[in-house]
């Protein structure tokens, strides 16, 4: 096996045991996140799903390094994160990417899409000044994005096409993982589709590991190979995401399965 398939063979992220607890003054803590394990490889597209309050947000944000577990570990290419000096750390988060819910409240709204995208590209030194029109030119083609946006600001725009800038902000820095947290949530029905699409487009073309975090089985169902469904913190159910859908076994994610209709229909036209 030549060196470039076994890295792709690789977990590029390793969760074990991993638990987040939130303790309280004179109340019980709180076990946000209870023992949960998780790989992920290069080019994987997991979907990790569950209710508001389950502990699937809480868990990507100790991905990207923004608080710490009370116990557990999380490997990055097998190198525990929470042991990064300040220099491994910034290089982390450079590589592990988030895109977010309220794509307009993530961006500046100071500042035009050309400005985002050329800080981004200044600050992390990502290409030389002179590169940064051509380097511009690239991101807003990968997120199918109008140059005549480039000088508006996220208030003149549409939710999908602020996340488009937040997609193309993300790329800027070449990550190896991107962890989108209920992208498609705040944005109209019509839109929904055309960024979940981007996302497979660009999981698949970049050969990014891509979580998504969601509480909506028809948006895993759309652009995720594999899933997670947790419940109270912990992993209830996982494995492909077409038998899981096909043939749940847990009680809590039969009755996801039933709060969504389309995805209910779709399997049962499959099954005809």
């Amino acid at each position: 096996m030549s060196d470039m398939a076994k890295k792709h063979k690789q977990n590029i992220l390793d969760i074990r045991e991993l638990s987040i607890v939130y303790k309280r003054p004179g109340k019980q803590a709180v076990r946000a996140v209870n023992q949960v394990s998780l790989a992920i490889k290069r080019g994987q597209s997991l979907g990790i799903v569950g209710e508001s309050g389950c502990g699937k947000s809480t868990l990507a944000r100790t991905i990207m390094g923004l608080q710490l577990p009370h116990s557990g570990s999380l490997l990055f290419e097998n190198k525990e994160i929470f042991r990064f000096n300040s220099r491994e750390m910034a290089q982390y988060r450079r590589r592990v990417q988030m895109v977010f819910q309220d794509a307009a409240g993530s961006l500046n709204p100071r500042m035009t899409s050309r400005q985002t995208l050329t800080e981004v590209l200044k600050v992390h030194k990502v290409c030389k000044p002179g590169e940064f029109h051509r380097k511009i030119d690239a991101l807003l083609e990968l997120v199918a994005l109008p140059h005549k946006l480039l000088d508006v600001y996220p208030r003149e725009m549409s939710g999908g096409q602020c996340q488009r800038v937040s997609i193309a902000r993300c790329l800027a820095l070449a990550p190896d993982v991107i962890i989108a947290d209920e992208p498609v949530s705040a944005l109209d029905v019509s839109v929904q589709a055309r960024i979940l699409n981007l996302l497979r487009y660009l999981q698949s073309e970049l050969n990014l590991a891509l979580i998504l975090i969601s509480h909506d089985l028809a948006v895993v169902r759309h652009i995720c190979d594999d899933v997670v469904v947790m419940h109270n913190g912990i992993f209830v159910e996982s494995g492909h995401t077409r038998s899981v859908l096909e043939n749940p076994q847990h009680p809590y994610t039969k009755s996801l399965l039933d709060a969504v209709p389309d995805v209910k229909r779709a399997l049962k036209a499959k099954m005809m």
